[in-house]
């Protein structure tokens, strides 16, 4: 996995490799190896997560076609500007 840090912003940088793993399921994998999982704890949990990903799927689906209403959205934050976010730059 590669990030790239533009103008010496390692903020910036830490923020989207941790929003990569988050995507990509490693902190989640490394949660569960810290202990031993039971092969058939495994296999029920790998059942559930598959019941779960197939009727997210139908639901989107009947989003998609209008059979259930869309989720309503979240309102965004007012972007702050860039000078008074960071208060290192007061005199």
């Amino acid at each position: 996995m590669q990030v790239l840090v533009r103008d010496n912003n390692v903020d910036q940088a830490l923020r989207v490799l941790k929003k990569k793993l988050q995507r990509e399921g490693v902190l989640r994998e490394m949660k569960q190896r810290r202990a031993y999982e039971k092969p058939s704890e495994k296999r029920t949990r790998e059942a559930a997560e598959a019941i779960r990903r197939s009727r997210k799927a139908a639901r989107k689906k009947a989003q998609y076609e209008g059979l259930l209403p869309m989720p309503k959205r979240k309102p965004r934050a007012p972007q702050r500007p860039a000078a008074a976010a960071s208060p290192a730059t007061k005199p």
